[in-house]
């Protein structure tokens, strides 16, 4: 079976030549390809975006963008989330396309959007870039978490029982949903940090569980503006990450009454607190 004949895998064998050794080796590299997403609406169908991403949850992925760009504003707007079924197209292609179906009652023109044509998997601000933005579409504060910092900066260690990728391949981030009650609910991987979130928000909008109210979002890495937004739109009430916040991304949850709690180890982190000028 060629290349273009296989679905994408999220895991790939590579070539590998230590430094201070003579023999080559081989070894996992996390993959990386291109997902197009497709928004239809009755018989219109148009192109949104191409991420750079990790194969796998692509459904969720897709679901999770739509609901962070604001494309959805309820859940029962979203008819259908599926892989393209172009047969002129090699299954490999397929599999890099998703098309999101929605309803008439889905918003017509959300705002533009910079990643209209490619939503990179690397860092930065990649999708809305104002606080008058999220207020204009009507966002509102979320509550504040029920459990204690300590409780919260314990949950990042439930992060390494469930990177089987990472654990392979040491290359790729991670995002974890916890409920009110502390359960561990879904958890994704990614090659991009924001990929990782819509993910796992995705999972919670295809399952019903929207708006995330007393909900904890766990994330591998740093916190950038756009992983804050991803959460609020999403109603969660507390991030914990590995790495540090932003300061956009401490403004920005100030601004929305979002928990931010960074550099969580065994039990410990800093709460980040937007300070007024």
């Amino acid at each position: 079976m060629s290349d273009a004949e296989r679905a994408p895998s999220s895991i790939a064998r590579a070539k590998v030549q230590k430094t201070d050794a003579n023999s080559a080796t081989s070894d996992s590299v996390v993959v990386e390809e291109p997902l197009e997403i497709r928004f239809k609406r009755s018989d219109t169908e148009q192109q949104l975006g191409i991420t750079m991403r990790t194969p796998g949850a692509d459904l969720e992925l897709a679901a999770g963008f739509l609901w962070g760009e604001g494309f959805l504003t309820s859940p029962t707007q979203l008819l259908e989330v599926k892989i393209c079924g172009d047969r002129s197209l090699s299954p490999r292609q397929r599999a890099n396309v998703v098309i999101a179906e929605v309803s008439a009652q889905a918003p017509v023109a959300p705002r533009t959007l910079e990643r209209r044509f490619t939503i990179s998997s690397a860092c930065g601000v990649c999708g809305s870039t104002s606080m008058s933005d999220l207020h204009l579409r009507g966002i509102k504060a979320v509550p504040s978490p029920t459990r204690s910092d300590a409780d919260l900066a314990g949950f990042t260690s439930r992060l390494n029982e469930r990177q089987p990728i990472f654990q392979k391949t040491g290359g790729l981030h991670a995002a974890l949903l916890v409920d009110a009650l502390g359960v561990t609910r879904w958890v994704r991987e990614d090659v991009g940090r924001h990929n990782a979130v819509d993910k796992v928000v995705g999972a919670a909008l295809m399952n019903g569980a929207l708006p995330l109210h007393d909900w904890t979002l766990v994330v591998s890495g740093r916190i950038g503006y756009e992983i804050v937004q991803k959460a609020i739109v999403a109603g969660i009430s507390a991030i914990v990450a590995v790495s540090a916040p932003t300061s956009l991304a401490v403004d920005l949850a100030a601004e929305f009454n979002l928990t931010l709690l960074a550099f969580a180890r065994n039990g410990v982190a800093k709460r980040f607190i937007s300070i007024p000028e």
